[in-house]
């Protein structure tokens, strides 16, 4: 009973909190920004590592830079994820600018679905919403649901607004072969880190021999649907683009890791162009080749 009461109330704070303008949301983050940068020093081992290591030709001068940066545009991210509990399809139809949508409506008058990658680069979330807005057929979001059961409740709350469908990972494949007679766009964050036993495949990332989830390449090969990245870009505070960036459109002509490969590579390009809108703050590389054994 009081923790129920403990989640109305949290999530009633929050939603509160989301109903604020933009303008303030960002005061907001430029506070946060000082708090958890300079006071809690939020995950600053972790960011000071991953830099490290991703960019060991950089000067430590350079690494800072961008670790400034990469905190500042964290705080932002979360307001910016705060808003979208309530944030009308007006605001974010404005808020991302797709340049390229017909792409996939010509996919579709094709007669073949969409497998869309993201990276956790930029507001993917936002990019998100902006595709349950484009398209009349089924939208589907996959995820990987968070240990805290409140959290990930208002996440799937916020994901779901404009219409999408939200599946579980693991789930993924039953449902898309259940959606067979359907034309949909799947939407996947690439760049998650497999758990070790489900670990098959490692490939060079950002310097460093990386684990990475071959779900993508399977999914595309079993449904034979196109592949496309999903480019989401900063314009500015509060604005983004996405481009749709054709990869594969017959993924079961390819050769194995061929997809994976690609979509990875496009994403590092994509961050070393603009480091700072990568999470950098989570532990991407816990596991080696070695750690197998």
């Amino acid at each position: 009973m009081i923790k129920h009461f403990f989640s109305v109330v949290t999530f009633g704070f929050f939603y509160l909190l989301s109903l604020l303008p933009f303008w303030l949301l960002y005061i907001m983050a430029d506070i946060i920004f000082v708090i958890l940068y300079y006071i809690f020093r939020y995950r600053r081992k972790v960011v000071d590592e991953n830099l490290f290591y991703a960019f060991p030709e950089k000067t430590e001068k350079e690494r800072t830079s961008i670790r400034i940066k990469y905190y500042r545009y964290l705080t932002d991210l979360i307001v910016e994820s705060l808003k979208l509990l309530t944030i009308s399809e007006a605001e974010v139809k404005k808020r991302v600018y797709v340049p390229n949508a017909e792409l996939i409506t010509d996919y579709f008058a094709g007669g073949q679905s969409v497998l869309g990658i993201l990276g956790h680069y930029g507001n993917w979330e936002m990019g998100a919403l902006r595709f349950s807005q484009l398209f009349v057929e089924r939208r589907v979001i996959v995820y990987k649901p968070l240990s805290n059961k409140f959290f990930d409740n208002i996440v799937i709350r916020m994901r779901s607004r404009f219409g999408a469908t939200l599946v579980e990972m693991k789930s993924t494949m039953r449902k898309l072969i259940s959606y067979k007679n359907e034309r949909t766009i799947t939407v996947l964050v690439g760049d998650q880190t497999p758990s070790k036993p489900e670990i098959k495949y490692f490939t060079n990332f950002l310097n460093q021999q990386t684990a990475v989830f071959l779900g993508v390449e399977k999914l595309a090969k079993l449904t034979n649907s196109v592949v496309v990245f999903c480019d989401v870009r900063r314009i500015r505070r509060g604005y983004y683009q996405c481009t749709f960036i054709p990869m594969f459109k017959n993924p079961k002509e390819t050769n194995t890791y061929e997809i994976t490969h690609a979509h990875v590579k496009y994403l590092e390009e994509v961050i070393k162009e603009k480091p700072e809108y990568w999470l950098w703050s989570h532990r991407r590389w816990k596991f080696k080749p070695e750690d197998m054994v």
